[in-house]
């Protein structure tokens, strides 16, 4: 029964996908019809259709995808539910994003602008800012996106109180100047925000496997599309002061003052919008990206861990290496994530897969060698904040990558699908987000705020 609820999500996915890819409907009508298709879908069941047929019936019943869901029986003519699909084509197809919701996004990109140019004024350039950072642009990211999947009234207030118990706890904590509970705070806000984000994303539906997949895949194309975003307006911004220069211009003031505090959080919120609005555009060259580093990721653990074994006794390893390293093993798990979120469900094991493993098996290396260098460090010097934040992060990446290694071995010799490795993923993803609120709430009062 458990393998025909995978296979029964492999499709539900596979369907999604398709729609996504075709840009028939937008992503907030994809959710609703999703939650439409899988309505019927137990509907049927409760009738005593088996998965395969409430599945063929439910698509059969999505009026509005009559025309795609057409195209995709004809794409995939071995299944035996393209007969069911046979309508006539509706040429309704969603066009571009409107002008008011370009409107809204450059609004709340202005915005965002604004919040960090009063926190610069207001709070400084120093700790306090630092600390507030986050809250400064994601919510208006959260509001962008609150507003695109039209959140209820109760989702929307939970986020809200959410957001301000989080800058309650920023600003009334007593902290040490330069204290580590400060800094580990200042470092780990920004993770409980970004899940608070994710949930405004998902339209209120966080317990849905597939809308935190479609997070992780967001994320990931988030980056890419930021990134050239910044490294465009790099190349704007040098040629401009180059001509200024040349005319005895200064435009570093004008840079420092304005242009940084409103051009990097709004290519934040614009590159978020490029998402929604592009989804195609990088999902062509998501899996290419992915091929191309995972090889790369492996050699470079591969001579960190020929760094680590050369580096003598492990309490006389460097503490900035550790740090490092951490850095290593959480850009390892994004590009797990991001790969998975990538690939095609319902495609057989191959080569990709197998490197995959690889790379979790030496990242897992890595992380052991690591921890065991903490310990013998706490054992030796004791405890304190920092070490216990770092401890308890890479024993949720041991878990993580752990149970991702034995999905992928069961995966690749034909035992599991591949759903249940992405169900992993999803489904421990809140818990990076309870250890961060944790060391933002919790650390700081355990440790005297020193």
């Amino acid at each position: 029964m458990m393998e025909l609820h995978a296979d029964l999500e492999a499709q539900i996915g596979r369907w999604r996908g398709y729609v996504q890819r075709r840009q028939a409907i937008s992503p907030a009508d994809v959710d609703e019809l999703e939650d439409h298709l899988r309505e019927q879908i137990a509907e049927r069941q409760a009738t005593g259709l088996d998965d395969e047929e409430a599945f063929l019936v439910a698509i059969k019943r999505l009026g509005n995808l009559d025309a795609v869901s057409r195209e995709f029986a004809r794409e995939h003519s071995d299944r035996l539910w393209k007969q069911l699909v046979l309508v006539p084509e509706d040429s309704g197809a969603a066009g571009a994003p409107s002008w008011r919701e370009l409107a809204v996004v450059l609004t709340l990109a202005v915005g965002a602008g604004v919040a960090i140019k009063a926190g610069l004024a207001w709070l400084g350039d120093g700790a306090v800012l630092a600390r507030n950072l986050g809250l400064l642009v994601f919510p208006f990211l959260a509001s962008y996106f609150a507003w695109k999947r039209r959140l209820t009234a109760r989702v929307g207030a939970v986020l809200l109180v959410s957001f301000a118990a989080l800058a309650v706890v920023l600003n009334v904590y007593p902290f040490a100047a330069g204290g580590s509970t400060e800094v580990l705070a200042a470092l780990h806000a920004p993770v409980v925000l970004w899940l608070l984000a994710g949930i405004a994303y998902a339209g209120g539906r966080w317990r849905s496997d597939s809308r935190r997949m479609d997070f992780v895949r967001f994320t990931g194309e988030l980056a890419i599309y930021f990134t050239l975003l910044a490294l465009g307006g790099a190349v704007l911004i040098g040629l401009t002061s180059a001509v200024l220069q040349i005319v005895g211009v200064d435009l570093e003031p004008v840079l420092e003052d304005w242009l940084l505090p409103f051009a990097v959080p709004g290519a934040f919120v614009v590159a978020a919008w490029l998402v929604e609005a592009k989804q195609n555009v990088v999902e062509n060259i998501a899996p290419v990206l992915t091929r191309v580093f995972t090889p790369l990721t492996i050699a470079m653990l591969l001579a960190v861990l020929a760094v680590l074994a050369a580096a003598g006794g492990l309490t006389d390893v460097d503490r900035n290496l550790l740090i490092l390293m951490d850095a290593i093993l959480v850009l390892v798990l994004c590009l797990l994530l991001y790969s998975i979120s990538a690939r095609d469900p319902l495609a057989p094991p191959g080569l990709f897969d197998a490197l995959q493993l690889v790379m979790v098996v030496a990242a897992l290396a890595v992380d052991a060698v690591m921890l065991t260098a903490m310990l013998t460090r706490i054992a030796e010097f004791g405890f304190s904040p920092n070490k216990i934040a770092a401890l308890g992060l890479n024993v949720l990446l041991l878990v993580h990558l752990v149970r991702a290694a034995w999905l992928s071995v069961g995966f690749l010799r034909g035992r599991r699908p591949f759903t249940a490795l992405e169900r992993w993923q999803t489904r421990y993803l809140p818990v990076y987000g309870i250890w961060a609120a944790a060391v933002v709430v919790v650390f700081p009062p355990v440790f005297g705020f020193a």
